[in-house]
């Protein structure tokens, strides 16, 4: 072979050697172009994830604390209820018939609402909801009847 041939066998093998290294270097920078995308991916997913935790986080903050206000609302309406009663229970005594047949039937009327007020006032929504409770377990058959009447006549209000 000559010399010539040689340098041109000698070049073509260089080119191919720097083609090569091109061809891995531009793989190598691909790879790591790569890499970083996925790894900013992940950053902003993690990122994202944390946020939405927060936010659900908050909102259960602001439910709780909503509730609460609703309820402790309920309860202040509750015990306003009860002492408006007594209050009116006042009046009536004070202004109904004070003998004879009206007079015990203004009596009784003045002591249930005052009965009435005071029970509101002392157990609050809570109270009553305990109250309503015990007194179904102690009578479970005549709740079940009563809760089925209801049933019947608001099931006959609403179809008419």
């Amino acid at each position: 072979m000559s010399n010539a041939t040689r340098h041109n066998q000698g070049g073509t093998g260089g080119a191919m050697d720097k083609a090569k290294d091109a061809a891995s270097t531009a793989y190598d920078k691909a790879k790591d172009t790569a890499s970083g995308a996925v790894d900013k991916a992940k950053d902003a997913a993690s990122t994202a994830y944390d946020r939405a935790k927060d936010m659900a986080g908050q909102a259960g903050d602001a439910l709780g604390s909503a509730a609460s206000t609703v309820g402790k609302k309920a309860e202040d309406a509750t015990s306003s209820a009860g002492s408006g009663m007594q209050s009116l229970a006042g009046t009536i005594r004070e202004q109904g018939p004070s003998s004879g047949m009206l007079g015990q039937a203004t009596r009784g009327v003045a002591s249930a609402l005052e009965q009435g007020g005071r029970y509101l006032e002392d157990k609050n929504l809570s109270g009553m909801a305990d109250d309503l409770t015990g007194l179904i377990k102690n009578n479970p058959i005549p709740a079940l009847l009563i809760g089925v009447g209801v049933g019947f006549l608001l099931g006959r209000a609403i179809r008419s």
